[in-house]
């Protein structure tokens, strides 16, 4: 006899999240539902303990929890990708295994929320950002104001979701193109792009994750500076891979990224960054609705003048 058809798949990505997977697959574990659903677990080949974890959990949980094992650690967006194709769920819900769940009820809450609103592909609520060692201050991933509900335009001007908390409809993905895996370790802002293109983002204001920021993260070991020249790269490739037919939304995009960070380096007196950004700026969509004529003409000023001495 089949079993029945889950109404979310939960997708759980993790690679060496010994310290943390088990709270993650427990949140997800205690979620209330009126819905079957399932524990999806893709592990890239762990060498912490992680894989010995899982098994033990599916093990105990065989009728929710399956895994998607690597023979050897593949480090790409494969292991995402395996995860979405392999899912049975109508909506899939993320999870890296290294964050969790506050809320038992998520899943229903988010699950409802896409029942009632059709014109919807996505949708997110609010996480808290907790760091290792103190090395932040915590609080929450999304600011005040966030609008309920947000555009294909809104998504590409920057990542506002984070991971653990995007729930989105299986049917409007579609199959995951071919490109996706090669823009690791960016994983799931494509994701939202390609789900805009089906419908809006729809936004729960309530916190109901938490995003864990740690040494050991997939983002962690780069620089700021390498961040920033890989967001540069996620730009132009998935412009070229969507045929450039945002092309326009896209260089706006990248122009108003980049002003802002020779803003920023500017601000920090360091000039050789700033002008770096700034020539990006410029090399996209510079005169655009988010720079307005001030800001272009102070931060030139900023850049172009002499600098001032230091008072002694």
């Amino acid at each position: 006899m089949n079993a029945p058809q889950p109404k979310v798949t939960v997708l759980v990505m993790t690679y060496n999240h010994a310290r943390f997977i088990g709270q993650a697959l427990d949140s997800a574990l205690n979620q209330r539902t009126s819905f079957d659903y399932e524990i999806l677990v893709s592990e890239d080949c762990s060498t912490d303990g992680t894989r010995e974890t899982v098994i033990a959990y599916r093990s105990r949980y065989p009728d929710r929890i399956r895994l998607l094992l690597s023979e050897k650690n593949v480090r790409s967006n494969a292991v995402v990708a395996r995860g979405i194709r392999a899912a049975r769920g109508e909506y899939i819900a993320l999870l890296d295994g290294d964050d969790y769940w506050v809320s038992p009820d998520k899943l229903q809450k988010q699950a409802d929320f896409l029942n009632c609103h059709p014109q919807c592909s996505c949708c997110f609520h609010n996480a808290r950002v907790e760091y290792e060692d103190n090395a932040g201050t915590p609080g929450n991933w999304t600011p005040a104001g966030q609008p309920p509900i947000c555009t294909f335009k809104d998504i590409w001007l920057g990542n506002f979701i984070a991971t653990c908390t995007t729930m989105f409809r299986r049917a409007a993905l579609g199959e995951i193109p071919a490109w996706y895996d090669a823009l690791f370790p960016i994983t799931d802002w494509p994701l939202h792009i390609l789900n805009a293109q089906k419908g809006d983002i729809g936004y729960l204001d309530e916190v109901m994750g938490v995003y864990r920021y740690h040494a050991g993260g997939l983002y962690s070991p780069y620089s700021e500076w390498e961040k920033i020249e890989k967001t540069r790269a996620f730009y132009r490739t998935m412009n070229a891979n969507l045929d450039y037919r945002y092309d326009a939304l896209v260089r706006t995009a990248l122009s108003k990224y980049f002003f802002e960070w020779a803003e920023e380096y500017a601000q920090r007196r360091d000039r050789a960054h700033a002008w770096r950004c700034f020539k990006e700026y410029l090399g996209g969509r510079p005169f655009n609705e988010y720079v307005s004529v001030t800001r272009f003409v102070k931060l030139a000023a900023r850049l172009l003048l002499p600098r001032r001495p230091s008072a002694s």
